[in-house]
């Protein structure tokens, strides 16, 4: 059996990691590569486990000599994929993901268009801002500026989206998990002929609504909450700084207990 390549992409705080790892807990021959990165670790973050960490100087020296598929520099800080992981994975026969920004997705498209290509979305800045904060927290850093700084680089990472095969909207896990799911057992399906074990047809149905030509009714609130569908100039995001009186407080609820599964979860 062929192994399939599937590029995951989304603004930093969507929940790709999260998941990659639920849906590499149902399905079985896939495998992650862990990126390599010149930042310094956070929080608990382990070499090896949600990073290959190492130096500039070394990065740079591996870069020289083309062990990188792809690679980019985000945040001031250089990070890659090395080929070795594909070259295992093609070995073994399994389908490899990989979990890069949209600079890294168009390297790899340009040299394997036969890549899967997967952009998951946050429902809205509000959910996306409060996923940050609270990761944050759980590094043990508070940092405002950083948050802002990421929420403006989601609006420009999501302009992105239209060059990805696939399209999920992360505002209910288990939902997202399901069409995550879907869409890889039905790539193996039309690529290695693998029989899906359990109801196929269905399994197929919500593949198909993933495909971006037939996501633009759910994706086009999530578009706007973003100022993506504004005239240039005028995408600033629609929320101020904290809660106010014009958020619900059952609005508030429902993102702290989204943010706190995230939390648990390990959210990337």
């Amino acid at each position: 059996m062929a192994g399939i390549l599937f590029i995951i992409s989304a603004p930093s705080g969507s929940g790709k990691s999260t998941l990659v790892n639920e849906v590499r807990k149902q399905l079985s021959g896939i495998e992650f590569s862990v990126s390599w990165t010149t930042r310094q670790p956070r929080g608990s973050e382990q070499h090896g486990r949600e990073y290959n960490f190492t130096t500039r100087e070394e990065f740079e020296r591996m870069l020289a000599a083309g062990q990188f598929l792809e690679h980019a520099e985000v945040f001031g800080n250089y990070y890659g994929t090395a080929r070795s992981s594909l070259e295992l994975a093609r070995r073994e026969g399994h389908d490899l993901v990989l979990d890069i920004d949209v600079q890294g997705a168009a390297q790899v498209r340009a040299t394997m268009p036969e890549a899967v290509s997967i952009f998951v979305l946050p429902p809205n800045p509000k959910v996306l801002r409060t996923r940050l904060r609270n990761r944050s927290r759980a590094e043990g850093v508070e940092n405002e500026a950083e948050v802002y700084r990421r929420l403006g680089e989601a609006s420009k990472e999501i302009e992105n989206y239209r060059e990805y095969g696939y399209i999920l909207v992360n505002d209910t896990l288990d939902r997202a998990v399901a069409q995550l799911e879907a869409i890889v057992l039905a790539e193996r399906f039309y690529r290695n002929d693998e029989p899906i074990a359990y109801r196929s047809r269905r399994v197929l149905e919500v593949a198909a609504g993933c495909l971006q030509a037939n996501s633009q009714e759910r994706l086009k609130p999530v578009l706007q909450a973003f100022g993506i569908l504004n005239p240039p100039g005028q995408r600033e995001l629609p929320f101020v700084e904290d809660f106010d009186e014009e958020d619900s407080q059952e609005e508030k609820e429902d993102l702290d207990k989204g943010d706190s599964n995230d939390e648990q979860r390990g959210l990337q």
